[in-house]
């Protein structure tokens, strides 16, 4: 059985069994992730907030049993039979995920990129991730001043198959280059952001070269929290660190003075918007060709979901700062980057 045959016989189940209802719409829309991450954990409460405030018939955050593209596409292919109709998707492949939601599109199911974005060209309607180049670029340039303008720097990168690490490590690169000299980046780990990869290569890191190390930036999650655990427990204030993300280490390491700052994404908000855009999609609204889109080495059709540095000084009070950007962007969302009929 084709793809096609397959969302055709789900959809007309759905629609068979599906009761009456107060919903605004009776869309169902899916928000899967490239594979398991915590990052991803606020998209769950997003999706359900979603629903409700929106009234949205289902929204379901679905994720794949392991960060490879197949699954993911089995996962979509699944979903789709169902009756989903609309997916939002972190791409567990910029340019793999592309043949998946093509099929996706030419059977009437739109699709937007969430967190990280697909390459064009791509049948995606639109991006709404976080700028990781700004926000890679200002981290840096964070630990630089508080490193006091001059030292060496090591970047914790995130996986290689996250196609937001080659951005990072680029924007990395400008704020040093940016010092002339004052600052040089002693070198690049890459796959930390995993747990196992990332406990080994950052610990080895700082066992043999901690000495000469002034600055880490860690641009993944998890290298973020390995990073400030590291730094407690040699009990080392010397090595500043501006992470990314908000895990409770992290903030707790800035309260106690192990990291400098960390970079907050907006995930919640990403889910959140990503789950009314597609409700819109779904009822017939498209994205406007004319619309503020951001450029990007991926695509034309980006928009930044937000980002801001929390530090000591605004440790306590960041999320109320994040849940304003998410209802200023919300609410204009619609009249910015969509035609609706």
């Amino acid at each position: 059985m084709t793809i096609r045959s397959l969302i055709a016989a789900g959809l007309a189940c759905s629609v068979a069994v599906a009761p009456l209802s107060a919903f605004a719409s009776d869309n169902k829309i899916a928000l899967v992730p490239g594979g398991p991450h915590p990052y991803f954990a606020p998209w769950e409460q997003a999706a359900a907030d979603a629903a409700k405030d929106f009234g949205i018939a289902a929204v379901e955050y679905k994720v794949p049993s392991e960060w490879k593209l197949e699954a993911q596409t089995e996962l979509l292919e699944s979903l789709a039979a169902q009756g989903t109709n609309g997916f939002g998707v972190f791409p567990g492949d910029a340019v793999g995920v592309n043949a998946i939601l093509s099929e996706m599109k030419s059977n009437g199911i739109p699709s937007v990129a969430l967190g990280g974005c697909a390459q064009d060209p791509t049948d995606v309607g639109l991006c709404l991730a976080t700028d990781v180049s700004q926000s890679a670029y200002l981290g840096t340039k964070a630990l630089i001043e508080a490193m006091g303008g001059k030292g060496t720097i090591v970047h914790l990168a995130g996986l290689l198959v996250d196609p937001n690490t080659t951005l990072r490590v680029k924007a990395v690169e400008k704020a040093v280059g940016e010092t002339n000299g004052a600052v040089t980046l002693l070198q690049t780990v890459g796959d930390t952001d995993s747990q196992e990869q990332g406990d080994q290569k950052i610990n080895a890191l700082l066992a043999a070269q901690k000495d000469k190390i002034n600055g880490l930036i860690a641009t993944g999650y998890i290298s973020s929290v390995v990073a400030a655990t590291a730094l407690k427990n040699l009990g080392d204030k010397k090595i500043k660190l501006v992470g990314i993300d908000d895990d409770k280490i992290i903030l707790d390491g800035i309260r106690d003075g192990f990291v400098a700052g960390t970079m907050a994404q907006n995930p919640y908000g990403q889910a959140y918007i990503g789950a009314y855009v597609l409700d819109q999609m779904a009822a017939g609204c498209s994205v406007k060709a004319d619309a503020p889109w951001i450029a990007t080495p991926q695509t034309a059709h980006f928009v930044d979901s937000g980002t801001l540095l929390i530090s000591e000084k605004n440790v306590d009070s960041y999320k109320d700062d994040l849940k304003a950007l998410t209802k200023k962007l919300q609410g204009s969302f619609k009249d910015t980057y969509l035609s609706c009929k």
